[in-house]
């Protein structure tokens, strides 16, 4: 039966009709004579070898299943024959490197049985392929050779070096050679197997062991050897099943339960809210070993946290003051970056300032564009001036009164102000790092805890402008923060104010005297003079130190005291409240922290139609879900049947 070749789109190979009408000759027992040409053009090989159109051999598998209670359970992979030289206009040197490599990945697999397909009227010493599978197969318990073709072997001598083969005198395999009649391309429609193998009864071949002659032979060497090979591979199969199993169901538990009804989408999206918080109270309490998302550094929430308030204490103690404040024992200024007395009584060396910096390193300012509009970026931090005498001074010329011996309070107002221009700018980056850290870990644990991108996805999409409002919130405290110390009338019922005033004053008189002083002389036995460590100062020299002052120097070292002695109060004041109210409050552990927008009371307001966006299974995770469903059955199916 001919059938015609159309190329209309309605009998293409992939039309439902024509594949209907196949079958439907197929039950007819005239399937065998419909040609299938567009399998050729779906491999992508050429059907005409004087064609440039098209490739010699293709990856692709063109497979046929022969269906039936009288046939084996076998599969026969057909490779291309290994070749060494191109043919040309037809085989290239590619050709020959994509046969090779298609023969290797096939014959490397432990539970392949190599049929070495060998023609008996070549050499079998150019023959690549036994090289080949002995590469992958060392104890040749899988590598049998088939010999075939031999009624075109004529000569007394090669037919000897055929038999010496199989009889295992010649280039022996452990399995040894098989000799097979196949049917040769002038051989007539009629040809018939037993007939032809009636050639085994003749010299030479009849003197070969008859269980390695012939296609009867063949096969059942063939089944013996495939039940070994098998039953050897039962274990390792059976852990290859378990093992797919145990993916199957990891991928499964990833999807969580079903979500068809509302009610199943309420449950799934509170589990996924009440996880969520768990994980936050544990990244808070830095209880690192309740999960496993915690093995990696980034989520570990409140210890960047600590890291980074560390850092910006330390930071705003050295360079948060524009200008470096006199030491507390000379009238000269620091030529260091930690330029007053404070920061050595609060900070001395902070070895793990170093150490704190490395873990800090990997904090990306620019990781979420979505977060660009909201926070700053590190800009750096430029070094505490020098200049406060002369500063102070000019400060007082240019606003002083008609006072004697004093100044005016909006003098004292205007110095705070100017020497803590920099707390604006290095607040904010606190502040905006901080967010960012809560971010990133926000989106790490809802990645961790919910595999489905989509629902991922819409979760973000329904949260992200409460999360970013609640940001704003927090920067705004802290700017709020900043406005109350620096707008204001400097005023603190501290003592440490007093008590750091007297400390200056004294320390500063104490440095004037020291330069008057001389060590004390005392007499000894026999009234020797013996010199003493005590310092002494004459009266004379205390009047002196304190009458040489003019009105100007006195009150900008007055000044400059106050300043000194308020903003280290007032700094540290700001630094404890930056972080209570913006940091901790606002962001960590407020209501109104960004951390407690995911929570099962959101879940409970979601109306029906947004739970079904967010939490409503896609099609393709409803067919997932039955995919995976179907395949655990059978794979635990298949694992009873293995341990049997």
């Amino acid at each position: 039966m001919a059938v015609d070749m159309i190329t209309s789109k309605s009998n293409h190979l992939a039309s439902p009709a024509l594949l209907r009408k196949i079958d439907q000759l197929r039950e007819k027992n005239v399937g065998q004579h419909v040609p299938l040409p567009q399998a050729n053009a779906r491999m992508g090989i050429r059907t005409d070898l004087a064609s440039c159109e098209g490739t010699v051999f293709s990856e692709d598998i063109l497979k046929i299943e022969i269906c039936g209670p009288g046939e084996d359970y076998l599969t026969v992979i057909d490779v291309p024959g290994i070749f060494r030289n191109p043919s040309e206009g037809i085989t290239t040197k590619a050709d020959i490197q994509l046969v090779q490599s298609m023969v290797r990945g096939y014959i490397k697999h432990s539970r392949t049985i190599i049929l070495a397909v060998l023609p008996s009227n070549v050499d079998i010493a150019t023959q690549e392929i036994l090289t080949m599978a002995e590469d992958f197969d060392k104890s040749g318990e899988r590598t049998l050779g088939v010999l075939t073709k031999p009624d075109l072997v004529t000569e007394q001598s090669a037919q000897a070096n055929i038999c010496n083969l199989v009889l295992g005198k010649k280039r022996p395999l452990t399995l040894g050679y098989y000799i097979v009649r196949s049917r040769g391309a002038d051989d007539a429609d009629a040809f018939n197997l037993s007939e032809a193998e009636n050639m085994f009864l003749k010299t030479p071949w009849n003197t070969l062991p008859k269980d390695r002659l012939g296609a009867v032979a063949l096969k059942a060497r063939l089944t013996e050897l495939l039940g070994q090979i098998t039953r050897k591979e039962f274990p390792e199969l059976l852990k290859d099943v378990r093992k797919q199993l145990s993916d199957c169901q990891a991928t499964m538990k990833e999807l969580g339960p079903a979500r068809q009804t509302e009610k199943e989408q309420r449950l799934f999206l509170s589990s996924l809210a009440r996880r969520f918080q768990e994980l936050v109270e544990a990244a808070l309490t830095a209880r690192y070993s309740s999960h496993d998302i915690f093995d990696k550094v980034k989520p570990r929430l409140i210890t960047y946290v600590a890291n980074l308030t560390e850092t910006f204490g330390y930071d705003f103690a050295r360079k948060a003051h524009l200008r470096r404040f006199e030491t507390a024992e000379s009238n000269e200024e620091e030529e260091d970056d930690e330029s007053d007395k404070d920061v050595e009584d609060d900070l001395s060396e902070d070895a793990n300032a170093r150490e704190r910096a490395v873990l800090l390193e990997d904090i990306d300012l620019d990781e979420y564009s979505i977060l660009d509009n909201i926070i700053s970026k590190d800009s750096g931090i430029e070094n505490p001036r020098s200049g406060i005498t002369s500063w102070t001074e000019k400060l007082y010329l240019q606003s002083r009164g008609v006072d004697l011996g004093i100044f005016g309070g909006t003098i004292l107002s205007s110095a705070f102000r100017e020497q803590s221009d920099k707390w604006p700018s290095m607040t904010k980056i606190y502040v905006s790092r901080v967010i960012v850290v809560i971010h990133r870990f926000m989106v790490m644990a809802l990645d961790t805890l919910c595999a489905d991108s989509c629902v991922r996805e819409e979760i973000w999409a329904s949260i992200l402008d409460e999360v970013l409002t609640r940001y704003k919130a927090a920067l705004h405290q802290a700017t709020f923060l900043v406005s109350l110390e620096r707008d204001k009338k400097p005023y603190t019922v501290n003592h440490y104010f007093n008590e750091n005033l007297q400390i200056v004053r004294g320390n500063r008189k104490a440095a004037m005297l020291k330069a008057k002083s001389r060590q004390e002389i005392k007499r000894g036995f026999h009234n020797t003079a013996q010199v003493s460590d005590n310092l002494i100062v004459d009266l004379e020299d205390v009047r002196s130190t304190t009458k040489s002052k003019s009105n100007v120097d006195q009150v900008k070292e007055e000044i400059h005291d106050i300043l000194w002695s308020y903003y280290k109060v007032a700094r540290k004041r700001f630094v404890d409240n930056v972080y209570q109210q913006a940091v901790d409050h606002c962001l960590l552990t407020g209501p109104r922290s960004p951390l407690a927008v995911l929570t099962q009371e959101w879940v409970i307001e979601l109306d029906s139609e947004r739970l079904e966006m967010i939490a409503g299974e896609s099609l393709l995770t409803k067919q997932q879900r039955l995919t995976l469903s179907n395949k655990i059955e059978d794979l635990e199916a298949a694992s009873r049947i293995l341990r049997r």
